[in-house]
């Protein structure tokens, strides 16, 4: 299906999109004083995969209780452009296969679209299978600069000694790579934090960033984010209405996160957010952890990890 095709044009149903949106981001990045705003966890990938992404939300109702509208549910240049408009500096094109034979071809597109969108960070994933480890340095060479892994969507074990050829060069590279483990919305046989202490425990330097913070096992990947030098959590989705509904971060470990200052980072899951995006970034913004908190997570931290800080 064409990203001009008039579904993928509509105006998405249920979501309202504020008028006054861009006035919000630039007024909250004017007080923190930082230029926009750097997203490590936004997604663009072929428009026949992510159709199929589309409708899993669509159907989604099944494991919230509540709709779940892609708010930005546009074709791809108008995607990107609304990024630009909502002072994103720098975001991700973040994929993922669900089958083997599946990676070495999204990481093809992948760097095609970071060839022709040079704010996008280079954006690359992986399976276990044979061979995952050569398609991963070569993802390297070519220039990727983050890497996404969904335990939950792949359906495999992150701690398949298939996937150590993989964490190796991960390891030594330091790039970071934006992992979905926790078990939210929808746990899989290979989700929680378990698999991943594994990992960790045989790549200790790995530059893992969990997706979600780890939701809704926020407690065991902040523990990791403690533990190790390179864990980070991303914000994706945390502290929103929508997800303090479902799976609400608990209020003991508030504390503990504001000791992470540094090691948590802007993800917000463009565009597949039933709600505007200006609602993550204020979200974070009236957690209350201050502003010199709020701004490392949208603005320092992430430009460490993929770049585009001024």
């Amino acid at each position: 299906m064409s990203s001009n095709s008039a579904d993928n044009e509509r105006a998405p149903a249920g979501v309202e999109l504020p008028a006054d949106e861009v006035g919000r981001v630039r007024a909250l990045c004017e007080r923190l004083g930082i230029p926009g705003v750097i997203d490590v966890h936004t997604h663009f990938m072929p428009q026949n995969v992510l159709d199929k992404v589309w409708n899993y939300f669509d159907h989604a109702e099944r494991l919230t209780g509540v709709p779940w509208p892609v708010a930005y549910r546009f074709g791809e240049a108008e995607r990107v452009e609304r990024l630009r408009e909502l002072g994103v500096l720098r975001f991700t094109s973040l994929l993922y296969p669900h089958k083997p034979q599946m990676a070495q071809w999204l990481n093809e597109w992948a760097t095609d679209f970071a060839a022709r969108t040079p704010d996008c960070a280079h954006s690359a994933t992986f399976y276990p299978e044979d061979g995952a480890g050569d398609y991963v340095a070569a993802a390297i060479d070519s220039g990727a600069q983050i890497f996404k892994a969904h335990v939950q969507v792949g359906g495999y074990d992150p701690a398949d000694r298939l996937l150590d050829p993989v964490w190796g060069v991960l390891s030594d590279s330091r790039l970071p790579v934006v992992i979905h483990a926790g078990s939210g919305p929808e746990p899989g046989n290979h989700t929680g934090p378990e698999p991943i202490a594994d990992v960790l425990r045989r790549f200790p330097k790995l530059a893992l960033v969990a997706a979600h913070m780890g939701m809704p096992e926020y407690a065991a990947f902040i523990d990791f984010a403690e533990r190790y030098e390179n864990v980070y959590l991303d914000t994706t989705m945390v502290f929103t209405d929508f997800t303090e509904r479902m799976h609400p971060f608990p209020a003991a470990e508030r504390g503990r996160l504001a000791g992470l200052g540094d090691k948590v980072v802007l993800g917000s899951d463009f565009p597949n957010i039933p709600y505007p995006f200006v609602h993550q970034l204020e979200a974070i913004d009236s957690f209350g952890l201050g502003d010199e908190w709020t701004r490392k997570v949208l603005y320092d931290n992430p430009a460490r990890l993929i770049g585009g800080g001024q």
